[in-house]
């Protein structure tokens, strides 16, 4: 039987915690409908064992993602995505996106991007947000979950 691709896939020399890289890379598999309610993710030591990380890693990103309200988890049957309805947004969580993106497009112009790069850049993501598109641009190598 042939072996079936990871998930998702992390860099081990990034300096963003692979724990981190997981919460972000299954979060946006999950928001491009990969993954459906009652469909089970890999075990968490397959998963480990797939991105080469310990098995704590995995662990800890699933209860992160099982607290945003995306996973049920129980011992001995493993993550299981449930029904997720869209959060309101809250001014807060706006004025945060709003900081994070500045900080972040501050960032890109001191290391010497382009401003046109940086405007080009949020204008193909705009576009792709517009299309559905974004989420799953971000996934990385995925397998089908449909039969």
């Amino acid at each position: 039987m042939p072996n079936e691709p990871p998930v998702l896939q992390i860099d081990l020399a990034s300096p963003l915690p692979a724990s981190e890289q997981i919460v972000r890379g299954l979060r946006a598999t999950l928001l491009a409908g990969q993954f459906g309610p009652g469909d089970q993710l890999p075990s968490v030591r397959q998963l480990a064992v797939d991105l080469g990380v310990h098995h704590n890693t995995v662990a800890g990103a699933y209860r992160q993602l099982a607290e945003e309200g995306w996973l049920e988890l129980r011992r001995g049957r493993g993550a299981t995505v449930i029904e997720r309805p869209a959060p309101a947004p809250t001014p807060r969580a706006e004025a945060e996106f709003r900081k994070r993106l500045e900080e972040l497009v501050v960032k890109a112009l001191a290391e010497g991007v382009p401003a046109a790069a940086v405007s080009g850049e949020l204008t193909v993501l705009a576009a792709k947000l517009q299309e559905g598109d974004l989420a799953k641009s971000q996934t990385g190598s995925m397998p089908s979950t449909e039969s």
